[in-house]
């Protein structure tokens, strides 16, 4: 068994309005999924991608209005990547950050790549990493229906960085459990503390690394808007997934079951250090109940909450969404 690389990456906002307009309008991504969270039917579930959803390339935000403020630390998913196709597109955003007030740094080297640290609106971490013709895990299709060029579009997820007081158990589970290989480290950018440390799976590359950062001086982070609830890695299909079950079953690590998200089957387990992972299939889909061209378009339940379509709208507030 090997995953793939990363599936997800799931995020909490307290502005779902803000929030659509500064993926899909400032980051030209496409919304290829508009639904509920499952576990939380008043809540909404917004899922950003590529052009045709492809495995490997959501952002997901949990919208929950009220939320408090995210304070950064230690057993947290700390940045999350997007892959775009060469520097020269990171030198378009960099210009197109200047221009829209967006805080950013200068480009800068993270494990051999050019690459470019950026916040949303609500301070989530994201770095934009460029592929420069690198072999590795396939890019995902950027959109072209936004005034974003496609050349310089977004191709879907890079490195998750988790930073940690003390990793090696974080290690352990990621190595001996879940088939990753350390693949090599860079210098931290935060100042004299110990090099990121670089893990791998499956065809390696962008979309398939976890950088693990070292910082015991930093208290523990706190989860709010802005902040990361869970990394997803992928697994190509549903016989694969039945025997992760059964790993983890073995293995004695406590986890959630197997789980039906009618778009993939996921599994959900607690790394020692509390980070919340999750295995997720490649299939069947985002387009299994909406055609590709209409994605995202209208709100989106799984057969199993159907049913209660009438009491879930009744009970979610009005989202309006300026898609023009």
């Amino acid at each position: 068994m090997e995953l793939l690389g990363i599936h997800h990456v799931s995020i909490m906002t307290g502005k779902a309005e803000k929030n659509y307009d500064f993926y899909t309008k400032t980051m030209g991504m496409r919304m290829v999924k508009k639904g509920v969270n499952q576990d939380d039917t008043t809540s909404y579930h917004l899922f950003y991608g590529d052009a045709v959803a492809s495995p490997g390339t959501e952002l997901t935000f949990f919208d929950l209005p009220g939320i408090g403020p995210s304070y950064q630390g230690v057993s947290s998913i700390s940045a999350t990547s997007l892959r775009v196709a060469n520097t020269e597109a990171l030198q378009y955003w960099s210009d197109r950050f200047d221009q829209l007030n967006v805080t950013h740094e200068e480009i800068k080297q993270r494990a051999g790549r050019d690459t470019l640290a950026f916040q949303d609106f609500e301070g989530t971490r994201l770095i934009l990493v460029a592929d420069n013709g690198e072999q590795g895990v396939a890019p995902g299709k950027a959109w072209d229906q936004t005034e974003v060029p496609v050349e310089y579009g977004i191709l879907g997820l890079g490195p998750t960085t988790l930073t940690l007081a003390k990793p090696a158990s974080t290690i352990m589970i990621l190595t001996e459990v879940m088939g990753f290989r350390h693949t090599g480290s860079y210098p931290s950018l935060a100042g004299d503390f110990a090099d990121i440390e670089v893990y791998s799976t499956g065809q390696g590359g962008a979309g398939a690394e976890v950088h693990i950062e070292t910082r015991p001086d930093l208290p523990n982070a706190r989860l709010g808007r802005g902040g990361v609830h869970h990394v997803a890695f992928r697994v190509p299909d549903e016989s694969e997934y039945e025997r992760w079950a059964d790993k983890l079953s073995k293995l004695g690590i406590p986890n959630s079951g197997k789980v039906d998200r009618h778009y993939f089957r996921a599994l959900y387990f607690r790394e020692p250090n509390g980070i919340l992972f999750e295995l997720s299939t490649d299939t069947p889909g985002f387009d299994i109940d909406e055609s590709m061209d209409s994605l995202g378009e209208t709100l989106s339940l799984p057969p199993f909450l159907e049913g209660n379509r009438a009491q879930i709208e009744a009970n979610l507030r009005p989202l309006v969404l300026d898609e023009a």
